[in-house]
């Protein structure tokens, strides 16, 4: 936890109501996010209970496993969650667009992309548990199942890994989306708790919204109380209209909770930055729908070492990437940086635009900044420096004495002999400069690496198909 954000918590817990830590939105948010809200049998790792999804806020579809043990009632209850969750994906399949790559031939990506949006993480865990449950279930065999069950396998398995991808929209959960952009003076842990959280952002924390009897836990688990009083007489009773209206009561607390949590992100302006990730989400879920359509074979439960290296290698790239784009889309993300010297922000005090450097045809225009800051700037002369005010602009850190910096900037001034209009910051202006530079981000227009793993057409050499392993899985 940063020093901001503690500070933060602190302030909360002060004031009784959540603190704001960030001015932007960091993540998309699509016309029809589809909300996904599961449940499963306590004690059981991937017995499903029921689930609430829908687009639509006010007409929540509830699908119900009136005997969770019963093999083939959760395969028939997954069979109609892929007639529910399918419909909506390949909806967004056919409607592309083909992107130019320079040196690469072109390809299609969907103009837009599909989006699940779960409670907490615990639902995300649950998601790429039920993919690696059914992912590579066959329609005939021994245990044969809905020939759409594994196609939606793969495509949860999907949307989890995509969960964990840095900066990626195409899987969110709210507790965590919420904890990115408000401050609670409860714990990380308390946090987790949706109702709770909220509770925190809307109006200040209360005693009703961590009471499971009228707040429910937001699932994946039920609460034990529920389980012995309620669940377990209604299965017992077996009453599939008992136990369905009892797993309703369960759900829609939490459905009204997570389009309150739409709506407070929906409130908050998108960063500049958060188009290219979807840009990226977009040719993410294009390359997956095309493995589809080929005939790729499902992905392995365990990534071989070649394949993990270069994962590991493409999420932290994506992480650096996250985190130089969030500083500079948001000055209370920015002042984190500035606090630990890796940034320092103040007023222009002189400038030098004409100032060059060299002789003859090496002669170079490097017009000169100084700036007043009150920040402590920790870097030493020669560090290169962006700024989120001029992101095309470059520049370097000539000395810092006394709270006086002196910048020269190198690029991003145009091609002419002297600076385009705007490039050099006026006298009086108020800049930010940061040691934090995105120049290592690949273009927009390239498919996300994490949505091809197979672009020579074939699954790499340590690839191993799983259907031994798979089928232990619901058995």
């Amino acid at each position: 936890m940063s020093l901001l954000t503690s500070l933060a918590r602190l302030r909360a817990l002060d004031e009784g109501i959540a603190q704001p830590i960030a001015t932007v939105r960091h993540c998309h948010l699509p016309a029809r996010p589809m909300v996904f809200i599961p449940l499963k049998l306590s004690g059981e790792a991937a017995a499903p209970l029921a689930a609430m999804l829908g687009t639509d806020r006010d007409r929540p579809r509830l699908l119900v496993v009136t005997q969770p043990r019963n093999r083939d009632l959760r395969f028939a209850w997954t069979a109609e969650l892929a007639g529910v969750l399918l419909a909506y994906i390949e909806g967004f399949v056919h409607d592309t667009e083909t992107v130019e790559r320079r040196g690469a031939d072109p390809y299609e990506r969907v103009l837009d992309a599909p989006q699940l949006i779960v409670p907490n993480p615990a639902g995300v865990a649950f998601t790429r548990l039920l993919g690696r449950s059914t992912r590579f279930r066959r329609a005939d065999g021994p245990y044969p199942v809905p020939a759409e069950v594994p196609l939606l396998g793969r495509w949860l398995t999907y949307f989890g890994e995509r969960a964990a991808y840095p900066g990626s929209s195409l899987m969110l959960t709210a507790t965590e989306e919420l904890g990115r952009h408000w401050a609670s003076g409860q714990s990380s842990l308390e946090d987790a708790n949706l109702a709770a959280l909220l509770g925190w952002i809307t109006e200040g924390p209360s005693d009703a919204a961590e009471d499971p009897l009228i707040w429910p836990p937001a699932g994946p688990a039920t609460d034990p109380g529920f389980d012995a009083e309620v669940l377990a007489p209604a299965i017992e009773s077996g009453s599939a209209e008992r136990i369905t209206e009892a797993l309703r009561t369960q759900l829609e607390p939490t459905w009204r909770l997570m389009w309150q949590a739409i709506d407070l992100l929906s409130g908050l302006e998108e960063g500049a930055s958060v188009a290219q990730r979807w840009e990226q989400d977009r040719g993410s879920f294009s390359g997956m729908a095309a493995h589809i359509a080929e005939g790729a074979p499902p992905q392995p439960r365990r990534d071989g070492a070649i394949t993990a290296a270069a994962k590991l290698a493409r999420m932290e790239r994506a992480q650096a990437a996250y985190d130089v784009q969030r500083a500079y889309d948001d000055p209370l993300v920015m002042a984190e940086y500035r606090l630990t010297g890796e940034a320092f922000a103040g007023e222009v005090l002189e400038t030098v635009p004409g100032n060059v450097e060299g002789e003859g045809r090496s002669r170079k225009l490097r017009p000169l900044v100084v700036i007043k800051t009150d920040d402590p700037v920790r870097l030493p002369p020669g560090t290169s420096l962006g700024t989120p005010q001029r992101r095309a602009q470059g520049a370097e850190l000539v000395s810092a004495h006394d709270g006086l910096i002196t910048i020269k900037i190198t690029k991003g001034m145009g091609r002419g002999k002297t600076a385009a209009p705007g490039a050099v910051p006026e006298v009086g202006e108020q800049v930010c400069y940061t040691s934090l530079t995105d120049d290592f981000q690949g273009s927009p227009n390239l498919p996300d690496a994490e949505s091809t793993p197979w672009t020579h057409g074939g699954p790499p050499q340590d690839y191993v198909p799983d259907d031994e392993d798979a089928q232990e899985e619901w058995s």
